[in-house]
């Protein structure tokens, strides 16, 4: 993961609409995010809905996904847990399944401290071999990590090498990031790519946002290499409207999930409870951002 970059999307997990895994349609993702350029793929985050999968499920959708990719990317595996034992556990028996890094939040049901949430990384990080990630998302976690503390764990630990920024206002935070930790480590984004560009600017090596986008992320990503700025936020413009609605609290999934059901690429747009749904009208809303999307012509 030294040298990982780029747009690394979060595989959304298929179910049949009974709740069970959808093995066809989840190989047919993986298969259009290879088909989309994507630098690596990420599983078992919050827009997968790993909160929702047991261990043997984990098992069978890493075990798939390694199969059709075969080595071609790196694939990242979100092991965090709310106790240190078990994130520990869960982190071992991922690098064993085959993980080539790891993404993991902090412990988050007893809100630690700074010294609580160093032991719980330099834990994890004394038992694994495989890089890891810290993701920084206290709107989801409720624990917020200042960049100082940040950069301090990636300073101490060869295995802790980047984090994911999700913590608003996220550009800001990855320049007092990058600033702090200098060559010990590296930055991406996250919150579905919403400030792509501009944390791309102040020093993030690449963006994690859902699945059903990223063939886009991926032209915008070249545009940026490129240094093509104007290309870039204009084409990010045309897909800002469907990123916005995919951030409306607990709808962010299905919404997902009913674009790349629109797209062919999976046959149910299902989630698992808690996850939320949205109504009839949500579905015709994201279909017409959708076609906008796809009817965008450059300048």
């Amino acid at each position: 993961m030294k040298h990982l970059q780029g747009v690394i999307p979060i595989l959304n997990t298929a179910f049949e609409e009974n709740g069970d895994l959808d093995l066809y349609s989840q190989q047919k993702l993986v298969e259009f995010l290879l088909e989309s350029g994507v630098h690596g793929i990420a599983l078992f985050g919050t827009a997968a809905e790993g909160y929702t999968l047991n261990g043997e499920e984990r098992r069978k959708i890493l075990e798939l996904v390694r199969r059709v990719v075969n080595g071609r990317l790196p694939i990242v595996v979100s092991s965090g847990a709310t106790g240190t034992r078990i994130a520990v556990e869960e982190s071992v028996a991922a690098q064993e399944a085959g993980a080539d890094g790891l993404m993991i939040v902090p412990p988050y049901y007893l809100k630690p401290d700074a010294n609580a949430i160093r032991y719980y990384f330099e834990a994890i990080a004394e038992r694994v071999t495989v890089p890891i990630m810290i993701q920084d998302a206290p709107l989801m976690t409720g624990v917020n990590m200042p960049a100082s503390l940040l950069a301090e764990l990636c300073q101490s630990s060869e295995n802790i090498q980047c984090v994911k920024v999700e913590a608003p206002p996220t550009a800001p935070k990855i320049t007092a990031f990058v600033r702090e930790v200098g060559e010990h480590g590296f930055a991406f984004g996250g919150l579905n790519g919403q400030f792509m560009i501009e944390e791309v600017k102040r020093g993030s090596v690449g963006v994690m946002p859902g699945s059903d986008l990223a063939d886009r992320f991926r032209q915008i990503w070249d545009l940026l290499t490129a240094q093509r700025y104007d290309d870039a936020y204009q084409l990010f413009n045309v897909c800002l409207p469907l990123l916005r609605y995919e951030l409306q609290p607990g709808l962010g999934v299905s919404t997902m999930k009913h674009n790349l059901l629109g797209r062919g690429v999976i046959k149910s747009a299902a989630v698992r409870h808690p996850t939320g749904s949205i109504d009839k009208y949500g579905v015709e809303e994201v279909a017409t951002l959708w076609n906008q999307i796809e009817c965008y012509q450059p300048c």
